[in-house]
């Protein structure tokens, strides 16, 4: 499987992704919302077919894209030891705040 960044790297392919998260979309729809032509909108959507991130459903003359879901199960799984890291550290921060404003609350009391 290509690497999934470098897939995602390029900014027209995470329109594209953007805009398929709404499901089924021709290429004509595609054109419109990412505002490229017909050729570098089907260079792009054969680029993450092949790394596995749409599917293609011909329907009559016209085929249609969709998100496939295994890619992005993937990247969460990989992101949430990451996930983890930054909620321990939220945590600590939330505990400090919530410290500093309890030593503030008391040190006014004291003064008053």
């Amino acid at each position: 499987m290509p690497d999934v960044f470098q897939i995602l790297a390029d900014p027209t392919r995470r329109r594209l992704v953007d805009a398929l998260r709404a499901g089924e979309r021709s290429v004509t729809e595609l054109v419109d919302v990412v505002d490229i032509g017909q050729p570098g909108v089907s260079r792009q959507l054969a680029i993450l077919q092949d790394a596995r991130f749409v599917v293609v459903r011909p329907e009559g003359r016209r085929r249609l894209y969709d998100l496939r879901p295994e890619p992005f199960r993937e990247l969460d799984e990989w992101m949430m030891g990451y996930r983890g890291m930054w909620e321990a550290r939220l945590d600590r921060f939330a505990a400090e705040l919530d410290r500093r404003g309890k030593s503030r609350a008391k040190h006014k009391e004291e003064g008053a």
